[in-house]
């Protein structure tokens, strides 16, 4: 079952230092999301975290970084598919010197599980929000039974997104996720890279398998 970091919206003191403290402490995916980067901005940032641990991290934006850097993938948003001759030929370029590359995007709505994964070849996709928020009184709109039969159907992986916290872990696993992804839960707190800890700890006591 998958764990994954979205990075702070916000501006962290030492967050490439936390990063890669998660990275040492079992985190196999990173989900870089800063829309107010700049291209350089984002090389500055990479180039901070060691290079062993570049192939944990996704992009979101400059995408093509992701061959510069030998990255894990990248994250298609709804401006990105709106762009679609542009974004396939980014792809094309992309998966021409990393075949492996993973891409991934994000849907609000169950039935967009049901549609056939054909133009982007997804390697799997967030849905949000699965569970009430933790930052707003944002409340999810989906059931329990919905979602459980809306994942047996999908031909996608699903990672659940929105909500979600350590408490969330065994809950998602139950309902048939393939993997969680963290924001809020890490980044509000005092101490990101102890929260993740605890994270990590809830996993081993679930006997669930980090991926």
């Amino acid at each position: 079952m998958r764990l994954i970091v979205i990075s702070s919206s916000r501006t962290v003191e030492n967050e490439t230092e936390i990063v890669t403290q998660f990275f040492e402490s079992g985190l196999n995916t990173f989900h870089l999301r800063k829309r107010r980067f700049s291209r350089s901005k984002t090389k500055q940032f990479i180039n901070c975290i060691p290079k062993m641990y570049h192939d944990r991290i996704v992009l979101h934006y400059h995408h093509t970084l992701a061959r510069k850097y030998n990255l894990k993938g990248i994250h298609l948003s709804k401006s990105h598919k709106k762009k679609q001759l542009k974004t396939w030929l980014i792809l094309k370029f992309l998966r021409f010197s990393n075949p492996n590359i993973e891409v991934s995007t994000s849907y609000n709505n169950i039935g967009q599980l049901l549609e056939p994964n054909k133009t982007y070849k997804y390697s799997y996709v967030f849905l949000s929000p699965v569970f009430d928020s933790l930052s707003s009184k944002f409340q999810s709109g989906f059931t329990e039974n919905s979602l459980r039969t809306a994942l047996e159907k999908s031909e996608y992986k699903v990672i659940a997104r929105g909500g979600v916290d350590v408490e969330a872990i065994e809950k998602a696993h139950r309902i048939g996720f393939e993997g969680l992804a963290f924001y809020s839960a890490i980044w509000k707190k005092k101490d990101a890279t102890t929260e993740f800890l605890r994270a990590i700890e809830k996993y081993k006591s679930s006997n669930i398998s980090i991926e």
